[in-house]
């Protein structure tokens, strides 16, 4: 999380959006610093933040599942910085690789898995992410897919002259091609039952080219009931380690089980 007590400006961090190269600029052009901790809540802030803070410009970024899964895949598929086999990068070592990033890393690499074996695998249930807590609650999102221009706009709105186009940072390795085409025919309703109602949450479109896009309305209600509980686990939960600990394994439990 970044903030500028001089603009008046706060960016909340949202993993795979961009955020390191967007946070690294701000620090060094914009008279950003950072506070809290990377990928912090804008819920944690508001438990810090004086009344004037309250009140700075909130930004933040947005991204298409779509684009974000076959990423993070080759993230995975190619040890992005090492994150997967150096012990210091596990949570338990106070790093931020999960048990559940070591699976899928470890299925990746011991199966040569392509992107649709990876998906099929891992991606069962409705997408969501941090953004439900408060990105719709901010002044302005940056998407993506148009982040060199959104930051410009978002600076624009803040009454900052941009200085140079925004610098590519943490590019993940490995993509060959647009990331439409690791969608093979058949695992594509799969990505309709998973990614559909986030997308139609954030305004993102399907593909033409693969006919009916329509999102089931059983996807839709459980995305919402998800929703529910992760967005109480999140706020209510999460920053209490010993009890969300305990939750999170109990909640992985019972995914393996139903897998």
């Amino acid at each position: 999380m970044i903030i500028s007590h001089k603009h008046k400006y706060l960016f909340v961090e949202l993993p795979h959006t961009g955020s390191t190269a967007v946070s690294r600029e701000l620090c060094e052009n914009y008279d950003g610093i950072p506070i809290l901790h990377k990928h912090a809540f804008y819920d944690e802030f508001l438990h810090v933040a004086s009344s004037e803070e309250e009140t700075y410009f909130v930004f933040s970024g947005i991204r298409s599942p779509l684009d974000e899964a076959v990423s993070v895949y080759f993230k995975y598929k190619t040890n992005h910085k090492e994150n997967y086999t150096k012990p210091e990068r596990l949570k338990k070592n106070g790093g931020h690789v999960t048990n559940a990033d070591l699976r899928r890393f470890s299925f990746i690499k011991n199966n040569d898995a392509d992107f649709p074996s990876y998906f099929r695998r891992f991606h069962t249930y409705p997408y969501d992410n941090l953004s439900r807590l408060s990105h719709k609650e901010f002044d302005f999102v940056m998407r993506f897919e148009n982040l060199q221009d959104d930051f410009a706009q978002a600076l624009g709105l803040i009454g900052i002259e941009l200085k140079r186009p925004l610098p590519v940072a943490n590019k993940t390795g490995g993509k060959s091609r647009d990331f439409i085409s690791y969608y093979t025919p058949e695992i594509r309703e799969q990505a309709r039952r998973v990614f559909g109602p986030f997308m139609r949450r954030w305004g993102y479109d399907f593909p033409s080219e693969w006919g009916d896009n329509s999102v089931p309305w059983s996807s839709q209600m459980l995305f919402h009931a998800c929703g529910i509980l992760k967005k109480f686990y999140w706020r209510h939960l999460r920053c209490n380690t010993s009890l969300g600990a305990r939750l999170t394994r109990k909640l992985s439990h019972l995914r393996t089980a139903l897998l």
